[in-house]
């Protein structure tokens, strides 16, 4: 073991997907990449994503109150650093530029980004102004959930069943992505 420097010790944790998170109101949408989004229950299915307060995206979401997290794949590695590296304050016609099209999910409107192999539609919750703060926290609630077929099933992924441009992408910094490894099984539990 070596020791990990403090300023990098969050790349221990970022393991989880890169998502695309959608954002749409008064008839603008964006998409932005990001890192840092988890689960945080089961039953509702509660979601937290960090967003900056000086993105597009931030201030459609928090005008709005709806936000969809989308699960690219190596396919779309490009479009994701495009959408990571262009502002849509800056560029209103970035989901053009980046090669993004979308389409809006069942209940919101907000905009689902075609080819992921997860879609995400949610709502903030209500305990996000208590909780945001000088964090740039999201809490939000799953509403519905769509997975790709080819990658997800009986409720669990099947990469290693799938093409590898199929496997979710999971961003380490600088603009380094690794894709979804191989499936690694537990051994039998000993009695304890």
């Amino acid at each position: 073991m070596h020791a990990v420097e403090l300023k990098h010790a969050y790349r221990l944790l970022n393991h989880g997907p890169t998502v695309l998170v959608g954002s749409l109101h008064a008839g603008r949408s964006n998409v932005m990449a990001a890192a840092w989004a988890m689960p945080l229950d089961f039953d509702t299915p509660k979601i937290a994503v960090v967003i900056d307060k000086a993105t597009l995206t931030r201030e459609l979401i928090d005008a709005s109150g709806v936000l969809s997290l989308n699960v690219p794949c190596v396919a779309q590695r490009d479009l994701v650093m495009s959408a990571g590296n262009m502002s849509g304050k800056n560029q209103p016609d970035k989901l053009a530029r980046c090669g993004i099209t979308t389409h809006a999910a069942t209940h919101t409107g907000v905009p689902l980004v075609d080819g992921c192999i997860a879609q995400l539609e949610c709502r903030v919750l209500p305990a996000t102004a208590h909780v945001a703060g000088p964090h740039d926290l999201i809490l939000a609630e799953v509403i519905t959930a769509w997975a790709d077929a080819r990658v997800f099933t009986e409720g669990r992924w099947h990469f290693e069943d799938a093409p590898s441009e199929l496997r979710s992408l999971h961003h380490v910094a600088g603009g380094h992505f690794y894709a979804i490894g191989e499936r690694v099984s537990a051994l039998p539990a000993a009695n304890a």
